[in-house]
């Protein structure tokens, strides 16, 4: 409820802020945006189809605002959004339906007619704990928190802007810092016999190494990256319609491999630290694969392969203070690796998630 109630105090602020009209605003600068609360519920009584009644809410927002003066150009987006469904069930009964939080800014001078010579920053990450939620008084995993992941970028480079309303960012100079961060607190109170110790899980999950001597395996709470980034930007308004896009594409220069240990004829190869038979017998099957890998195990983050990050905000206003909203957001990340529907076969997948919806709401 706190985190609903921060949300709503700042999403009001910046629009008290930033929604003004046209010609009040002043020459140099430039602000848009959309903001809305959308909210559906399904009550049933004696339903012989079955289902649950349910209540979804769901609060966004994203801002653009942007300042151009002789050479000089500056321009910063901000993207919230964070939903929660209440269903009518003995357990799962909220659940996190959307949560994210972007920020990206940028600071150019212009070269040449469209074209600056531009630093960028930007930091993606969410606002809460995400569940894999079981649907039963099993514990439910937790499989994201704050800051695990994020993403902070800061890079130099060229930005094109050949219209008011588009963007091209490309810069061969861009340095990115992953993290799986977990606090101890945190990680003491949501790990409970028989699961995998949140931090462990995490770092899995997104990617990160450190060294554990206790089970022979690599973890680490951040990754650090130099490589090649593009973003393209689109904010388009015609009448009561607005459309707000962001594509950011990332590949590293360096290949972020971890030597694996071999296990071969009860001999352990590579690395510090033997095992014998009966023990290596004892590994569950997950470790052993581990044992029996040779080489190099590098989560498929090397030069060409690209992390995608892509979002698409629809929004159309009328009667002043009702908007129809479509927002999707995809994600294609390289060493994030998400298990089927089973729990099993675990690689990198495309993840999209797409949100329609009516509400109350304002554009400008």
């Amino acid at each position: 409820m706190k985190k609903t109630l921060f949300l709503v105090a700042a999403l009001t602020t910046f629009t008290m802020a930033f929604a003004q009209d046209e010609a009040e605003q002043p020459k140099n600068w430039k602000y848009s945006g959309v903001i809305g609360l959308n909210a559906n519920g399904t009550g049933m009584v004696n339903w012989a189809a079955g289902g649950n009644n349910n209540i979804a809410g769901d609060i966004f927002g994203k801002f653009n605002v942007g300042y151009e003066k002789n050479n000089l150009s500056w321009d910063a987006v901000l993207d919230i959004d964070y939903g929660l469904t209440f269903i009518d069930q003995k357990y799962d009964k909220t659940q996190k339906t959307s949560d994210h939080l972007n920020f990206d800014t940028k600071f150019g001078w212009a070269f040449q007619p469209k074209w600056y010579l531009t630093v960028n920053a930007g930091f993606h990450t969410q606002f809460d704990l995400g569940r894999n939620y079981s649907g039963d008084d099993n514990f439910d995993p937790i499989i994201s928190n704050i800051l695990a992941p994020s993403y902070t970028d800061i890079s130099v480079g060229f930005d094109y802007k050949p219209v008011d309303f588009f963007s091209l960012y490309m810069s061969p100079v861009s340095g990115r810092i992953s993290t799986a961060y977990v606090s101890d607190k945190v990680n003491e109170k949501y790990s409970q016999p028989g699961e995998v110790e949140l931090r462990q899980q995490l770092q899995e999950s997104y990617g990160t190494w450190y060294f554990d001597d206790a089970n022979n395996k690599v973890y680490r709470n951040y990754r650090a990256e130099l490589g090649l980034n593009i973003k393209a930007a689109l904010n388009y308004k015609y009448k009561d319609l607005t459309l707000m896009s962001n594509l950011t594409l990332f590949t590293p220069y360096q290949w972020d491999k971890v030597q694996m240990y071999q296990f071969v004829g009860g001999e352990l190869g590579e690395q510090k630290g033997f095992i014998t038979e009966t023990e290596y017998q004892a590994l569950t099957p997950e470790v052993k694969d581990l044992y029996n890998q040779a080489g190099y195990r590098d989560n498929g983050r090397r030069f060409g392969n690209f992390d995608v990050d892509w979002n698409v905000t629809l929004s159309y206003q009328f009667l002043k203070v009702l908007n129809v909203t479509l927002y999707t957001d995809l994600k294609y990340v390289n060493g994030q690796m998400i298990a089927d529907k089973d729990g099993n076969n675990a690689h990198e997948r495309v993840q999209f998630l797409g949100n329609l919806g009516i509400g109350v709401g304002y554009s400008f």
